[in-house]
Formats: C-alpha cells, sequence, structure tokens
C-alpha cells in the first residue's frame, strides 16, 4: 500500500475494486480478501496495531490457495507476503512490469506485466491450471 513512499502516504488503490471483480466474476464462490478493506487507515497505526495487523495478513498469505501481488513498483510488505506464500506452498501469481527482480522471479508460479495479461490468463484458464481447478 505504501510502496516506495518515503513519507506516511499510500499509493492510488483503486486498483484493487478491479482486481476484485475480476477474481469474483471468474471464480463466484471464491473468499477475496483485500487487506485495504479493512485498514485503509492503516498508515497512522501504533506500531502495537501495525505489528498486529501486519502479522495477520502474513499468516493469511500461509493458507490461502491462490495469493495475487499487484506490485508496479517495489513493496516490502508485499515481498514478505509472497515469500510467506511461496516458503508455504501457496500459488503467487504476480502483476508487475518488475519481471527481472528476483524476489518476483523466485516467488511467483505466474507473473504477468500489467493487469490486461492477467485478465487473458484468467480468462484462458492458465491460472485455473495453475491453481489446479
Amino acid at each position: 500500500m505504501q510502496g516506495s513512499h518515503v513519507a506516511a502516504l499510500v499509493h492510488d488503490q483503486t486498483y484493487r475494486n478491479t482486481l476484485g471483480d475480476l477474481v469474483r466474476t471468474h471464480w463466484p464462490t471464491a473468499e477475496v480478501y483485500d487487506p485495504f478493506a479493512n485498514h485503509a487507515t492503516s498508515v497512522g497505526y501504533d506500531a502495537r496495531r501495525a505489528r498486529e495487523v501486519f502479522l495477520g495478513h502474513v499468516e493469511m498469505c500461509r493458507v490461502f490457495d491462490l495469493l495475487v501481488a499487484y506490485v508496479p513498483e517495489a513493496s516490502m510488505g508485499t515481498a514478505i507476503e509472497m515469500w510467506e506464500a511461496h516458503r508455504h506452498a501457496r500459488r503467487v501469481v504476480t502483476i508487475t512490469p518488475l519481471v527481472h527482480n528476483w524476489v518476483v522471479q523466485l516467488t511467483s508460479d505466474a507473473v504477468y506485466r500489467d493487469v490486461d495479461e492477467f485478465t487473458h490468463a484468467l480468462n484462458s484458464g492458465a491460472i485455473d491450471r495453475l491453481v489446479g481447478g
């Protein structure tokens, strides 16, 4: 959410609606969790609350079937979530122009440069095959 901002700012999060809609349309019974939905003011959390929320999100990455990581620029939080999902044999699909980044390469089961490529992979069944559905 904060990406590479130096200040206590959050990047535009409207992409979340697009990705959520795509996933819900493709898999109507899927449980979709959006960490921003319940934590839109998280940059203002004190250290205790921030730790609690972040560790809870990391724990979710260990158990969900699929993590869709949107990484338009470097994001330490997303990198940790991707690592934890990967470490626990969860599927990681990453949408990013950072296709040469080692964290992206080593933790992702599939990498798409943008939302259009992701949408095509979703509609073509490529992601279904990846998750075994």
